[in-house]
């Protein structure tokens, strides 16, 4: 897969890690109980289509970058700056 870093052009994946959603997750309260805080750290959406993902450009730049991108067919819609879409 190849994503465009809106600083340095397009790379490798390899040169990204991947953070995960990018989604606000709303923070359990510290006495919530195990319940809320198993699917606060470990419960995700897994769609098929399209998402927003947040990729930090490690090998490069340095910069956080929301990717859209559709995981049926692994194409890379649209990069950003997080900073740009509030991510």
């Amino acid at each position: 897969m190849r994503i465009t870093c809106p600083l340095c052009g397009e790379r490798d994946r390899r040169e990204f890690y991947y953070k995960g959603a990018a989604l606000a997750l709303e923070r359990p309260e510290p006495d919530a109980g195990a319940a809320a805080w198993d699917a606060y750290v470990f419960l995700r959406d897994n769609p098929a289509g399209e998402t927003r993902d947040l990729w930090y450009h490690a090998d490069g730049c340095g910069a956080w970058i929301v990717v859209t991108r559709d995981t049926v067919s692994h194409a890379v819609l649209d990069c950003r700056l997080a900073g740009e879409v509030g991510a």
